[in-house]
C-alpha cells in the first residue's frame, strides 16, 4: 500500500532547498554520464540481453552479466567502435 505524502512536512525553505539540491544532482549526473559514455553502453547492452533472452532468474542472469571476466573488454571495443 502506497503512503500518503504529507505535503506539510517541509517548510517553503526547505522545499526550495530540496528543489535546487535536486537540479544540481542531476545536473552532476548527467555530466558524469557524459563523460563516461561506458556506463549507457554496459546498461544498453546488458537490457538488450535481457529484452532477447528473457531469462527466468533475473537476479541470476544479471549476476553471471556483470561477473563476466571479459565484460570489460567487450564495453570497451564498443565504445571505441562508437566513438569513430
Amino acid at each position: 500500500m502506497a503512503e500518503k505524502l504529507d505535503f506539510g512536512a517541509l517548510s517553503p525553505d526547505q522545499l526550495e532547498k530540496l528543489h535546487q539540491f535536486k537540479i544540481k544532482t542531476r545536473i552532476a549526473n548527467e555530466k558524469y554520464l557524459r563523460s563516461h559514455p561506458e556506463v549507457e553502453m554496459l546498461l544498453s547492452d546488458f537490457l538488450r540481453d535481457v529484452f532477447l533472452k528473457r531469462p527466468t532468474n533475473i537476479r541470476e542472469f544479471a549476476a553471471g552479466y556483470f561477473c563476466n571476466p571479459g565484460l570489460s573488454k567487450e564495453i570497451k571495443a564498443q565504445v571505441k567502435i562508437n566513438d569513430m
